[in-house]
């Protein structure tokens, strides 16, 4: 097996740590959104996050395995970004939504579910996948705590190699590879909802 075969064989597990964190982040998002908290999260850096989740609260009475770890320490942060995505998706909608819905008796949860969340989406979703591609990136942080994704297969094959460049050069071109169809979804369904938006 060659080196891009073993670089590229640990893809799956970026992509699986990628995917929990951004979904975990997604969903507790919203939460601090509603409960206007997310500064928290955001003063600290994901590595440091990541340190503190892995060696401080799961090594304790709560063992975590370095995947948990990765996901819950990433996932909580993306969460705060992710707040404030939501947030400015919000504030972006127009105030005449709400007034509208107001007047025709809609309840908050409709107002939210039918009204001003379909635009709001609208509004957030290029950020969103904008996350999620640094999600993708920062992914890498992970391999310090043992998670088996690409720089950490990376690490060892150049450790191993005694090449300092070539497997490097290697994870760069798949992370291009891996983040790229994303920026193409993003364009694609930011495109498809203008137009739902607009008929």
């Amino acid at each position: 097996m060659n080196e891009f075969e073993r670089i590229l064989g640990a893809a799956p597990v970026t992509l699986q740590v990628t995917a929990a964190c951004f979904g975990v982040g997604a969903l507790l998002g919203l939460v601090l959104v509603t409960l206007r908290r997310s500064g928290f999260f955001r003063g600290i850096p994901p590595l440091v996050f990541l340190f503190i989740v892995f060696f401080g609260i799961g090594s304790g009475a709560i063992r975590l395995s370095p995947f948990q770890a990765a996901v819950i320490g990433l996932g909580l942060i993306t969460s705060a970004h992710m707040a404030e995505i939501y947030r400015g998706s919000l504030i972006a909608v127009s105030k005449g939504q709400f007034e509208a819905s107001s007047a025709l008796g809609l309840s908050r949860a409709t107002t939210y579910l039918r009204i001003v969340g379909p635009q709001a989406i609208r509004v957030a979703f290029p950020s969103m996948v904008t996350w999620a591609i640094s999600s993708l990136k920062d992914s890498a942080l992970v391999s310090t705590i043992g998670v088996a994704e690409i720089m950490e297969v990376t690490n060892q094959d150049a450790r191993a190699s005694g090449s300092t460049l070539t497997p490097f050069v290697i994870a760069a071109l798949i992370y291009i590879l891996l983040g790229t169809p994303l920026a193409f979804l993003s364009r694609y369904l930011e495109h498809r909802l203008s137009l739902k938006v607009r008929t």
